[in-house]
């Protein structure tokens, strides 16, 4: 294995979790701690012949992780390392490592709330805060209080205060890594992109521009799946002949998003056109030059009308900071934000943890099917808003998935089991009963 910075901290990690059951590690993006951790991990004696539990926020992530770690000991995904996603499993009987998806993981743990056999959790990538994983360190750190005292919980972050993590996790031992990258020299637009714009043609135009200023590999940061395919429209056929376009996005199929993050041939450059699934959780070799549009969406509960919009936002002052970050990754690299530096002192200092504005139906059902319909029971980074939690179980009510005091029916336990949002589940069910 090449070297990686997170290299000089195993030893410490290590030690930490022989004499800690939680620890906290601090890396930057490109750390190698994806990979190198588990299998540092795996000759543990504390583990004994139990197996690694890696959470991933994204399928993509997590199904690249394992293959690469499998790589790494000259197998194939699947036999020592193998990955559990939403239809999509590979996972062996000699399995010691699963890089898991969130829901995945609270499936894991509504089914057998003792986890047994497993011997660590490792929660990757918490400082992108998606409710899933909030939710699935609140019950991880429960079933260990209840049922196994041993179980290790590390969590593992890239640009989050760790300090409120390490409180939260009993004052766990907090572990830092530095990062290894080069210089990259940031440019700004003569005016900001605001959320309402048209995205494609400015970002188009200064992805022909940097690919005749800059050499290697472009990555270019939009908000979502359809103004990726627009601006591809729009590159199509005015870049060189040497020059692909790679979409990347959560649901384009394996074999494409495979494609965007292996490596050009030599020769040949790519343009790779994604959304913020590329900010933290996937390595993408070759990457000298980002274009970044300075948007994403995020998802934003109405509670007038119950239901979850997704809205383009301004990132934040941390996310841009990551995604200018990729393209130093290998040599000296230059990143071209298209709003104003003056737009970039009044950016949010960080991303509003997911828990804030989501829908949280979702949540009060599985914390309904764990038992402990009321949240202030579990230990949480940000406990769930006091009003939207009790509008969502108001709404468990009506469905008739909890009684009056909270307690799952077995109507609910029936809905949980799908996996979907309660007003479907709601609707399957009664479909079929319907005829």
């Amino acid at each position: 294995m090449s070297d990686l910075p997170i290299d000089d901290v195993l030893p410490s990690l290590t030690a930490a979790l022989r004499d800690h059951t939680e620890a906290v590690l601090q890396a930057p993006t490109g750390a190698g701690k994806t990979t190198r951790v588990p299998l540092a991990l795996l000759g543990e004696e504390w583990l004994g012949d139990d197996t690694i539990i890696v959470l991933e926020p994204r399928r993509l992530a997590a199904r690249s992780a394992a293959q690469y770690m499998a790589q790494q000991l000259g197998e194939e995904a699947g036999e020592t390392v193998g990955y559990r996603v939403r239809m999509d499993t590979q996972v062996g009987r000699r399995t010691r490592i699963e890089v898991v998806t969130e829901g995945v993981l609270t499936r894991m743990l509504q089914d057998d709330p003792a986890l047994e056999g497993v011997g660590a959790v490792l929660f990757d990538e918490f400082h992108e805060r998606n409710l899933q994983a909030d939710l699935g360190l609140a019950l991880t750190l429960q079933a260990r209080e209840v049922f196994r005292p041993a179980l290790r919980v590390l969590v593992m972050s890239a640009t989050l205060d760790t300090g409120p993590i390490a409180g939260l996790v009993d004052d766990a031992p907090l572990i830092q890594s530095e990062g290894r990258s080069y210089p990259v020299e940031v440019h700004y637009a003569n005016r900001p992109l605001s959320p309402g714009d048209r995205i494609a043609p400015p970002v188009a135009a200064a992805v022909q521009d940097v690919l005749t200023e800059t050499d290697g590999d472009v990555l270019v940061f939009l908000p979502g799946a359809g103004e990726i395919r627009r601006t591809e429209s729009r590159l199509e056929g005015d870049v060189p002949p040497d020059v692909t376009l790679h979409p990347l996005f959560g649901t384009l199929p394996p074999g494409e998003q495979d494609a965007a993050i292996a490596p050009s041939p030599d020769g040949e450059r790519k343009v790779v056109l994604a959304t913020d699934i590329a900010e933290t959780s996937l390595t993408i070799e070759g990457i000298r030059a980002v274009v970044d549009s300075g948007l994403r969406r995020a998802p934003r509960f109405d509670a007038t009308t119950g239901m979850t919009r997704l809205d383009t936002v301004r990132v934040s002052q941390d996310s841009a900071d990551q995604r200018t970050g990729r393209a130093g990754r290998v040599a000296p690299g230059a990143c071209y934000r298209l709003w104003t530096e003056r737009t970039q002192h009044h950016l949010a200092p960080h991303t509003a943890p997911e828990i804030d504005n989501a829908d949280l139906a979702p949540l009060a059902l599985e914390l309904a099917m764990w038992g402990t319909p009321d949240p202030s029971e579990l230990r949480w980074l940000d406990p769930p808003p006091a009003d939207a939690y009790e509008q969502a179980q108001g709404l468990l009510r009506r469905l008739g998935a909890v009684g009056d005091d909270g307690t799952i029916t077995d109507h609910g336990r029936e809905m949980a089991e799908l996996g979907l949002h309660p007003r479907l589940a709601h609707m399957l069910i009664n479909a079929r009963a319907l005829g």
